[in-house]
């Protein structure tokens, strides 16, 4: 008898959420038909973290195309990092020319630290700049998109949203 209580019980009283499945495979959200209260999550498709271009260019010229790309969408850079001296002067190491840039669109910085005051962890955007091989190089922008998922704030997703764009724009007119 008690078998049989702790059976029903299970699949009467116990709320749906108990019973949340993931299926790698799942394409489309469906119940399970044996039980009505078990739920398989949708598979969702992993969003970039930045967007990439890459260039057939002098590493010094990318340098100078991107800030002024950025300056074109309103973007001012804050900081410069030169990571392949910033290693060698801390570690004594060798590493390709790579460059972080700290670009700042200054009206929406405000807007985001408006919507949201513990934003500004995640400002500047940063656009890095990497040598890939003599001659080539690839310039690459965060999405501020994706790294504002885990932030539940519709003031804010709308900044990221146009920030996004215009990131976006000036990766495409490289």
């Amino acid at each position: 008898m008690q078998e049989k209580m702790g059976s029903r019980w299970e699949k009467e009283k116990v709320p749906w959420i108990s019973w949340t499945t993931v299926s790698q495979r799942a394409k489309y959200q469906k119940r399970n038909r044996k039980n009505k209260n078990e739920r398989l999550i949708l598979k969702t498709k992993k969003m970039k973290y930045y967007f990439n271009k890459t260039l057939n260019e002098d590493f010094d010229k990318v340098i100078e195309k991107v800030t002024e790309e950025l300056k074109n969408e309103g973007f001012g850079i804050l900081t410069e990092i030169d990571v392949k001296e910033t290693l060698k002067k801390k570690l004594d190491v060798d590493f390709k020319k790579y460059k972080i840039l700290g670009a700042c669109n200054p009206p929406y910085a405000h807007k985001a630290l408006e919507a949201e005051d513990k934003i500004g962890t995640m400002l500047p955007c940063n656009v890095i700049v990497q040598e890939i091989e003599e001659g080539t190089v690839e310039v690459a922008a965060v999405n501020p998109m994706a790294s504002m998922q885990a932030v539940e704030n519709e003031q804010l997703k709308e900044v990221a949203e146009e920030i996004t764009n215009r990131l976006e724009h000036v990766i495409d007119k490289l």
